[in-house]
């Protein structure tokens, strides 16, 4: 929320300069983001009035003005602005004046010099060049009635600062500057001077007709017509200039003075067009098929959800939201009715979201406005627009029809000061508790250190005794709490062994020369169709972008957008990885403290390498990153458990080149290279290469144990076993390791590689000739030939029978 400093200083006038000021708000839960002049610094302008104009003799499009700047001398002043005539006022930089820094940054001085042989006085400014606006097209325009020889920032009250604060969502009693300034008031002390006005006498009967059909979608609705208005009347300058310090334009004086209030009382309200309503108005909830078009120049359809203003035309206004543009006011607008209601919060939460846009009223309404001041308020609307559009001897006001159907009960919250004391720390007595409530203006009633609060109206924050603590709290100080230990007993528990965190996969994946990212959850819905083959993704009510209407399912989409990012951008070498959540439809997922029933929420490790293996150097060849750098890595991760790789197929991957994760004979993730059809689709040079694993699997390891060191030599074999094509190599290794389980003779075996595959001359078409190279060691006594022999060809004997295999000759 943004306002100006002086606005503010109007309601509630501390006696502390504007960086205490904001420091107090920020200390008491009202954070001040910033702080920043409404204008820049210049010196020596002032309000003039042209009094001559005259041509340039020796420049077309020059003229020479005589000036009053209200020093008893007419300046004599060359100007080239078309707007310029005589009885003008205008803004007058005299010499020796400082206006802004132009585009070299520098302040630009006014000196007297001679433009085209005339001599000129000073410069008559626009707002382009007093840095006020962009409008730079004439001469800044100033009313009549402009005080001549007045210091120009004093007039046009520049010498004000803007605050933006940053509001939490409870604190919607604070999203006006009524709000601010009994925050102020409550924690310094000044007086609070709110805004009154005589209420404007009733001068007819006239009545709109309106029923409210829906009590919980509106608990109060306030109204009256006004006729004989003169809509084209000018806003007066000191209510635009706090509507464009507070971030709203000026439209027309009957949309500013709803603005203005809004934004000085928190008070949302609209104002109809009496002429284009047709027959009263309904308070209603929409209908199927129904549709409305808004003053933002939207046509929505609404239902039942959707909470609606109708006439005898349809609907007019989204109730709490934005109104029509059928009823709308314009300049020639003469006859209004004024509204002003209680939408309850719940009935207007997500509604303008819905449609993808927010409003003022929609933020205030959604958390909750006053409900018992819209009479009151609406007089002070009444007031402003009969002051300022009104038109003596034809401006009728009618009188209020307020409406009173489903209000909110205030229920006492009690409040325990011993409770206090102890949360927050400090040694409060009952009187201080008691004078911070009475300053908050809450009442209350108090019995042997127990109060009963009565929330006010315009508080929605209030309902538990935790509330009312933090108010105490807050207008203690926070910064007056001592910063103390806490006392309580520490005890160091020690990890269990047989487990490992997300911060140890991370480091261990940026050892590996990975780069961690985090993405979204909410995916696109056609990454979710190529990269899992999912057409019926969660589909999100309200995403936050087109693109990004879905849950992932997978992290691949992800990782392949990161890797286009990066290609984008001439990184030809990326290794990146993430761990989050994915979200699967589960039935037997039952709602828990983190659950969703129907949703299964696993976390998932996954991990994209693309391009050269390394970083370019003398010492290795170049070469691209392949599945079995993916594996090696993923190996690393998961030892010492020894993971299984069979052939798999998956959406996402090469149908020749992917395989299955399996550990402790469960499937836990995929891993291989992206598939054709994507890397085409998605512009990549190269294939990437990738896995998704369970997070689980990976947090939990064996805790390693003692096993005997043979100090005996080692003997190795070469074993050249040819296989049909068909027999994959994790089949044979299989077998030798069922058999050294099974087998006493094999159990001396110690390990088994793969060192070559070889197709071709001296095999049949069919044939494969696979070399492994076997370790073997006994831990008693140093090998003999005829066990080595044994176990070899025990080896050879279970392939054969399991596999086929037989020995190369």
């Amino acid at each position: 929320m943004q306002f100006s400093e002086n606005w503010l200083r109007t309601m509630a006038d501390p006696k502390m300069n504007s960086d205490e000021l904001a420091h107090l708000l920020t200390m008491s839960g009202l954070e001040v983001e910033e702080v920043e002049p409404v204008a820049p610094s210049f010196t020596n302008v002032v309000v003039a009035k042209v009094v001559e104009v005259a041509k340039h003799p020796n420049a077309d499009r020059l003229n020479v003005c005589q000036v009053d700047a209200g020093t008893g001398t007419l300046l004599n002043i060359v100007c080239g602005a078309s707007n310029v005539r005589p009885g003008l006022k205008v803004a007058c930089a005299t010499a020796g004046a400082m206006l802004p820094p132009g585009a070299d940054g520098k302040p630009f001085e006014i000196k007297v010099g001679q433009l085209r042989g005339v001599e000129s006085q000073g410069m008559l400014c626009s707002a382009k060049e007093l840095k006020l606006s962009e409008e730079g097209s004439g001469l800044l325009e100033l009313p009549d009635d402009a005080p001549v020889g007045k210091n120009f920032r004093d007039y046009y009250q520049l010498n004000d600062r803007k605050f933006t604060i940053k509001l939490t969502p409870n604190r919607a009693d604070c999203l006006s500057l009524l709000g601010v300034a009994r925050e102020v008031s409550a924690l310094t002390g000044a007086p609070l001077n709110a805004p009154t006005n005589a209420i404007v006498p009733v001068s007819g009967d006239e009545k709109l007709a309106v029923k409210i059909s829906a009590p919980d979608l509106c608990g109060r609705f306030s109204g009256r017509v006004v006729r004989g208005l003169n809509a084209k009347a000018a806003t007066p300058d000191w209510m635009k200039w706090r509507l464009e310090r507070s971030g709203q334009r000026s439209i027309s004086a009957l949309v500013d003075i709803s603005n203005y209030v809004m934004l000085e009382l928190g008070r949302p309200s609209h104002v109809f067009d009496l002429a284009k309503v047709s027959g009263g108005l309904e308070v209603r909830w929409g209908r199927k098929g129904e549709s409305v078009k808004l003053l933002n120049g939207n046509t929505v359809e609404v239902d039942e959800w959707v909470g609606v203003i109708a006439d005898g035309n349809g609907v007019e206004a989204l109730a709490g939201v934005m109104g029509g543009d059928a009823t709308a006011v314009s300049l020639d607008t003469e006859d209004i009715y004024l509204e002003a209601a209680f939408w309850w919060p719940n009935a207007i939460q997500g509604r303008a979201r819905r449609y993808n846009f927010s409003t003022d009223a929609a933020h205030r309404f959604e958390r909750g406005v006053d409900f018992a001041t819209t009479v009151e308020h609406l007089e002070r609307i009444t007031a402003l627009i009969v002051e300022i559009c009104g038109v003596p001897g034809k401006t009728r006001v009618g009188p209020v029809d307020d409406q009173l159907v489903n209000l909110p009960k205030r229920e006492p919250v009690t409040m325990r000061a011993a409770r206090a004391v102890k949360v927050i720390g400090v040694p409060l007595s009952d009187e201080q508790i008691t004078g911070i409530f009475t300053r908050l203006g809450l009442e209350f009633i108090q019995e042997r250190g127990v109060f009963k609060v009565t929330p006010p109206s315009f508080r929605f924050d209030i309902e538990i005794e935790e509330d009312l603590i933090e108010e105490v709290a807050r207008v203690y100080g926070f910064e007056n709490i001592p910063a103390l230990p806490p006392v309580a007993p520490n005890a160091m528990f020690i990890p269990p062994e047989n487990s490992r965190s997300l911060f140890t996969l991370r480091r261990q994946l940026a050892d590996l020369d990975y780069q961690e990212v985090v993405n979204y959850s909410f995916v696109e819905e056609e990454w979710e169709a190529d990269f899992n083959g999912n057409c019926e993704p969660i589909r999100l009510l309200n995403p936050i972008a087109s693109q990004m209407s879905v849950m992932r399912s997978s992290m691949i989409g992800s990782l392949v957008a990161n890797a286009r990012y990066n290609l984008n951008r001439k990184a030809n070498r990326v290794r990146v990885f993430e761990i989050g959540a994915v979200y699967v439809r589960d039935g037997n997922v039952t709602d828990g403290p983190l659950e969703v029933a129907g949703y299964r929420q696993p976390k998932r490790v996954a991990a994209l390498a693309y391009g050269p293996v390394s970083e370019e150097q003398w010492g290795l060849p170049g070469r691209n990153v392949d599945y079995f750098d993916l594996k090696a890595d993923l190996e690393a991760l998961l030892a010492p458990a020894m993971p299984r790789f069979e052939k798999g197929d998956h959406p996402a991957l090469h149908p020749g080149r992917a395989a299955k994760i399996i550990v402790g004979g469960k499937t836990v993730g995929f891993i291989g290279e992206l598939h054709p059809r994507w890397q085409q689709k998605y512009e990549l040079p190269l294939a990437p290469v990738f896995f998704e694993i369970d997070a689980d699997v990976l947090m939990q390891r064996e805790v390693p144990s003692y096993r005997e060191i043979s100090k005996f030599p080692a003997v190795t074999r070469d074993l050249a076993m040819v296989v049909k094509h068909a027999v994959p190599v994790q089949a044979l290794l299989d077998t030798f390791n069922a058999e050294k389980q099974l087998n006493k003779t094999c159990g001396i075996l110690q390990a088994i590689v793969l060192f070559d595959e070889y197709r071709g001359k001296g095999l049949e078409s069919d044939e494969k000739s696979l070399a492994f190279r076997v370790t073997l060691q006994d831990t008693q006594s140093t090998l003999q030939d005829e066990a080595v022999e044994a176990a070899i060809a025990d080896l050879v004997a279970a392939a054969n029978k399991k596999n086929g295999a037989k020995l190369r000759a």
